[in-house]
């Protein structure tokens, strides 16, 4: 059996919502080639550090690589996948040049195609993401080895909203919490997020796609085997109350479910929002405050930014 490359030439901070377009067209998975990841490695301060140099990665930009088998028809959906990708610059998204191309792999190279794109991410001191593929072990007993098949969906912790997000949660969370992950994507906050000590996670995604490969992932790693993962719009029809509500989306999406962030959220409750791009920072705190909460902490790593954000109070 053969399968079709798409290649969509793009900007790092699109790399998450392209992700998501391809899957949703069909592709079995996907692969990010950002020449942010070398930033990443080169300045984190944490275990193993690649040296650039003899690294083979993109130069300038990103590449989200897409594998369609050959029963899919690209010349059918290939004019939806660039009006989507266009689209996303309604959202605030800068992803020119958003230039499409397409190749044949075969069967035999498909299978490790993508995989020489990733490697382990030291997110911070205590947290490490690892392609379920590869041996990796650990620095210190401190430190939570988080499993994961970054080929099946989106948030593979290389973005920087994926790794403002998770250090977020490291400040957050101390034990026994109850944790609402909104968006879940790959599932990885809510990985971490047992990780850290909560207690009950619920992981929600409007996408099956990525419900289906946020549970996979969730196998992969024994300490998260009970997070409860499920379809869902945002928080819409959501009851239960919880202690964290964490979200790393696009910031139009947050400003829609802020209202029912405020209304899942126990009083002494913390909000931990991300994917939102610098130039539409002042849209998130007008509804942010408008809604009764206001901010903590910020975080910010190039243009993107996340926050910690708590009720106010009422005095």
């Amino acid at each position: 059996m053969k399968w079709n490359q798409v290649s969509v030439l793009t900007t790092s901070e699109a790399v998450e919502a392209v992700s998501n377009i391809l899957m949703e067209a069909g592709a079995n998975g996907v692969a990010i080639e950002d020449s942010m990841d070398a930033l990443n490695f080169e300045s984190d301060a944490f275990g193993e550090i690649l040296d650039i140099e003899t690294f083979d990665h993109i130069k300038e930009g990103a590449q989200v690589i897409a594998y369609f088998p050959e029963t899919i028809f690209l010349p059918e959906i290939l004019p939806t996948i660039e009006l989507r990708v266009t689209q996303l610059e309604e959202f605030g998204l800068e992803v020119a040049p958003k230039r499409i191309e397409t190749s044949e792999v075969v069967e035999s190279d498909w299978a490790t195609a993508w995989k020489k794109y990733y490697h382990p991410v030291n997110i911070s001191r205590y947290l490490t993401i690892v392609p379920e593929w590869q041996d990796y072990t650990p620095h210190s007993k401190d430190e939570h080895v988080m499993r994961l098949d970054p080929g099946m969906a989106f948030g593979t912790g290389t973005h920087p909203t994926t790794r403002l997000t998770l250090q977020a949660l490291e400040v957050v969370l101390r034990s026994g919490e109850t944790v609402i992950d909104v968006g879940t994507g790959s599932g990885i906050l809510s990985i971490a997020s047992k990780c850290l000590g909560a207690k009950e996670v619920y992981a929600y995604d409007l996408d099956d796609v990525a419900v289906a490969a946020a549970k996979e992932n969730m196998n992969l790693n024994p300490v998260a085997h009970d997070v409860i993962v499920a379809p869902n719009n945002l928080l819409v029809g959501i009851d239960k109350k919880a202690d964290v509500i964490v979200a790393n989306i696009l910031a139009d999406i947050i400003i829609e479910l802020i209202p029912d962030a405020y209304r899942c959220l126990t009083d002494e409750g913390t909000f931990i929002i991300s994917g939102i791009i610098e130039e539409k920072e002042g849209s998130v705190l007008t509804v942010l405050e408008a809604n009764g909460f206001v901010v903590d902490q910020r975080f910010q790593q190039k243009d993107w930014l996340a926050m910690i954000v708590k009720k106010a109070s009422e005095e």
